[in-house]
């Protein structure tokens, strides 16, 4: 899939049930300078191929969305689970680069795009914090959508953030729901 056909997909996903579009383009042109439709998911785990955050991204999101209707979950905003679901990983745009594999005998660097490194030059880091603030440039976000991106990652964050992240979900437990789209696109679908 290109990106071109990544971005189509995007725009035909966010909009509301009613058809209002949830992405200006605004939002789709930052996207595409900063990588977001061919970025790698991670280095080694889910998505560690050219594209595979966007993939990643609208699982999750589609997961949100799924189990908001099959759950009648409870949202603060109706279109918390598209934003939530395709933007929880929005820090991972510059967060991956190709890995430098060697060089050739005429001294060309050889690189090969499906193993990707962290990228040491990234001028913001962090996860959810991180994902938070991008979106803040383009949304004024919930409290309700801050901690579901915020705490995503459910226990698999730093134990001494255990304590706050019960408290994310007591306040807002779609927070628990969040990583749970997060696991079934990442863990069951390996997306």
């Amino acid at each position: 899939m290109t990106d071109r056909d990544r971005r189509s997909e995007f725009l035909n996903f966010m909009r509301m049930p009613d058809g209002s579009p949830l992405a200006t383009i605004d939002v789709l042109d930052y996207l595409t300078v900063n990588g977001f439709f061919h970025a790698p998911a991670s280095t080694k785990y889910h998505g560690n191929y050219e594209g595979g955050l966007f993939d990643h991204s609208l699982a999750v999101a589609k997961h949100l969305v799924g189990l908001t209707e099959s759950c009648q979950l409870k949202w603060k905003n109706c279109r918390s689970p598209y934003l939530i679901g395709m933007f929880h990983d929005l820090c991972k745009i510059d967060q991956y680069r190709p890995e430098r594999q060697g060089i050739t005998l005429d001294g060309e660097l050889i690189e090969n795009p499906y193993h990707y490194e962290y990228n040491p030059d990234t001028l913001l880091k962090g996860h959810g914090d991180k994902s938070v603030m991008l979106l803040s440039q383009f949304y004024a976000l919930t409290e309700e959508e801050i901690m579901c991106i915020r705490y995503h990652m459910g226990a698999f964050c730093p134990r001494e953030e255990w304590n706050d992240y019960t408290r994310a979900v007591r306040a807002y437990p779609n927070v628990l729901w969040t990583h749970q789209a997060d696991m079934l696109a990442s863990h069951v679908e390996g997306v």
